[in-house]
């Protein structure tokens, strides 16, 4: 994925799991993790329940949708 192809709520996944992308830098962007949660009120936010992770450049290779 190229930074341009994130946007804020939109999922993403990676070999890890499917992530929600909770912000975006400038060439970063901010995510949690919404699989492996058997409780969808944890991913209510902000505040998240969980952690968000940051991806950066280097990272977005590794990123792709569904459609794509």
């Amino acid at each position: 994925m190229e930074h341009s192809d994130f946007a804020i709520g939109k999922e993403f996944r990676t070999a890890t799991g499917v992530w929600r992308c909770t912000d975006i830098g400038t060439r970063t962007i901010i995510a949690i993790k919404v699989s492996d949660r058997d409780d969808p009120s944890w991913l209510d936010g902000p505040p998240y329940a969980v952690a968000e992770m940051v991806f950066d450049e280097n990272d977005f290779e590794g990123c792709w949708t569904e459609n794509a």
